[in-house]
């Protein structure tokens, strides 16, 4: 097998494959219980709460 392409995809066929690996918007939820927006599945930075359970101490 060969590595090198056997055909040169032209720059407008390159650019068109990278139109499209644009970054989507960050999915945020409330937190269960100090209802701040947050990141799913991570530690609240406002009450250090993860699954109503103090997780880290925030002062």
């Amino acid at each position: 097998m060969s590595i090198c392409p056997k055909n040169k995809h032209s720059k407008a066929r390159r650019d068109s494959h990278r139109a499209n690996w644009k970054m989507g918007e960050v999915n945020l939820v409330k937190c269960s219980k100090c209802g701040a927006l947050t990141m799913p599945h991570r530690v609240c930075k406002a009450c250090g709460c993860y699954n109503k359970k103090e997780i880290v101490s925030v002062d």
